[in-house]
């Protein structure tokens, strides 16, 4: 039997022993909780079975550094001022890198993490889920506007019946779907149980993510609302490997992952065949800054358009039914320019957009200062609003101190 953490065991001390204690243990029991996810999101291949998504044999896009001093800049916060050093100490950082004209201003880690250590993505990993989409829409392969029940024919008859691809990666659909984490009630709980992240409690009585899809019953109408759900991504994933033939960690690989130049593979979590596009990949810092530098050259890596820019500057801009569907969510603070499209969180319209994970996972892009920033953490809870406002507070604060 696997002890629980002594509360008085540092989290240098996890995994430690040849082998280590049983109080020491991180697993798929309790790798998604504090102290213990610290360790589980650096080593997530040896607490759930991963797949690799390959870099290929291309070279590798090589990162200039332009090194700054970026601890002192200062913004807005609390009715006070804050220091980006004070954020990064603060907020639980495991890696920090910040790009400005295609150059490394800044790149730091935490203990136990390097260069070479993927870290888990969480739902930053909806947003290479949205990109590898526009490759397929730009191939002919993916249809924005066509029903989902053209790719999953096993979903007609379901909740999804009417539902669009595009109510789909702007979490659209009418889908009844709980995403309390911590409840092992709710939807999601479920969800990471068939995805392998938890321990099931009893017998299942659905095999797969794509099942529990099937399960799945419609709160309103698709298309008006916008409303955060999780296996939406899953969904997104099932239909994109339908429509290339590919196996998900292939289809990225081919797509994305291998043209962007990238250092590493990546990896993503997977049960009995079934992928977790919605949070399971894992990837090292410099490779999400190459993944958000693809974004600051609207899709190109050195003469190659790996991305239709077509598909981005819809990504930054969207249209005037994702402005609405994001106005209609209920519990969102939306301002003018706000809304969520093709799976990335859209801050200012045009100008500034985001990958947010929980626990603290960030790609943060502003394009008229030509800045990128990557943020890997491991927040003691899934969904802490006042961390994630500093972070991007920061972050924002970033952009206009090396555009000036």
């Amino acid at each position: 039997m696997i002890a629980g953490i002594d509360p008085d065991v540092a989290v240098s001390d996890l995994m430690q022993g040849l082998p280590p204690a049983p109080d020491r243990i991180v697993g798929v029991h309790n790798w998604s909780t504090s102290p213990h996810l610290r360790w589980g999101f650096l080593h997530t291949r040896e607490v759930v079975p991963t797949a690799r998504i390959e870099r290929g044999g291309g070279p590798v896009l090589e990162l200039a550094a332009a090194p700054r001093d970026l601890d002192a800049v200062e913004f807005a916060w609390a009715g006070g001022r804050a220091t980006v050093a004070e954020m990064l100490d603060t907020t639980f950082t495991d890696g920090f890198l910040v790009l400005h004209g295609g150059r490394v201003v800044t790149e730091r880690y935490g203990p136990g993490m390097t260069p070479s250590t993927t870290h888990l993505l969480q739902s930053v990993s909806k947003s290479i889920a949205g990109t590898v989409a526009g490759v397929l829409v730009g191939r002919g392969l993916v249809d924005p506007d066509a029903p989902v029940t053209r790719y999953v024919d096993e979903l007609a008859g379901t909740s999804f019946e009417g539902a669009t691809v595009r109510d789909v990666l702007d979490m659209r659909t009418g889908t009844a779907y709980d995403e309390t984490y911590d409840s092992p009630a709710s939807d999601v709980y479920l969800t990471e149980v068939l995805a392998g992240w938890r321990p099931a409690v009893g017998p299942l009585a659905l095999a797969n993510v794509y099942e529990q899809l099937a399960a799945l019953r419609n709160a309103r109408e698709h298309g008006l609302v916008f409303d955060y759900r999780s296996i939406l991504t899953e969904l997104l994933g099932w239909i994109m490997e339908r429509a290339s033939g590919m196996r998900y960690p292939e289809l990225v690989s081919e797509a994305l992952w291998s043209r962007i130049g990238a250092e590493q593979d990546a990896d993503i979590t997977i049960r009995h065949g079934v992928t977790l596009p919605d949070g399971g990949v894992c990837a090292t810092l410099r490779d999400m800054a190459r993944f958000a530098l693809l974004q600051l050259r609207d899709g190109r890596v050195g003469e190659e358009q790996v991305v239709p820019s077509e598909w981005l500057r819809d990504t930054r801009r969207g249209d005037q039914a994702a402005l609405d569907a994001y106005a209609r969510a209920e519990g969102l603070d939306a301002h003018p320019g706000q809304m969520y499209r093709n799976q990335w969180w859209v801050l200012e319209r045009d100008v500034a957009y985001s990958a947010l994970g929980i626990h603290g996972q960030m790609v943060y892009v502003n394009l008229p200062a030509d800045v990128a920033c990557v943020k890997l953490s491991t927040w003691p809870a899934p969904l802490d609003e006042g961390l994630e406002t500093y972070c991007l507070t920061a972050l924002a604060a970033i952009a206009d101190a090396l555009a000036g």
